[in-house]
């Protein structure tokens, strides 16, 4: 059997020289690969108490809607800003070049609930740390976050200390 990252294709110079990317649609395109992400993700999982599953648009609806579906967990959408119908709460963060804002329904964290982010990826954490702001703000407790891939160069995982981290996959470099 393939280790998940056998199944994870690293382009070397992309999107810049130095920078080696590590594709994940490689995984998504072979179903034993993305069979083995959303189980080594449950896993690790698998002794969280939780009442919710959030995923950021678009990767982590990928990984954490199967992962509700099989616990039997709703699913909360974080989105680009003006992609959702009712009413939001936003969180702007900082980005390598700029910045970005997300967004999640205004009542789909109900305080005192347990959060699982499931996403594709941790870099620098920045995202994550925004979806925490909102998903806290709302009065939600952000108890896990798990993804298939961290980029540990890239020091996310300290970012968000104090919080459980669960990486399938754990590259050193940026």
């Amino acid at each position: 059997m393939k280790k998940l990252e056998e199944y994870v294709t690293t382009i070397p110079d992309f999107p810049e020289k130095g920078i080696m990317f590590r594709d994940i649609t490689s995984v998504l395109q072979d179903a034993d690969g993305l069979k083995l992400a959303i189980d080594t993700m449950q896993e690790k999982i698998k002794d969280l108490d939780f009442d919710v599953v959030v995923g950021p648009e678009s990767r982590g609806f990928i990984f954490g809607m199967p992962i509700a579906y099989n616990l039997h967990k709703p699913f909360v959408l974080i989105r680009k800003k003006g992609k959702l119908p009712r009413e939001t709460v936003e969180k702007t963060y900082d980005l390598e070049y700029g910045t970005a804002t997300i967004e999640m329904h205004k009542d789909s964290i109900k305080p005192g609930q347990k959060v699982l982010i499931v996403d594709d990826l941790i870099a620098t954490g920045g995202t994550t740390q925004a979806m925490i702001d909102m998903i806290e703000g709302l009065g939600g407790k952000v108890v896990g976050i798990a993804v298939v891939m961290e980029l540990a160069g890239l020091k996310g995982r300290e970012k968000l200390a104090g919080y459980r981290l669960d990486s399938c996959i754990i590259y050193p470099g940026a």
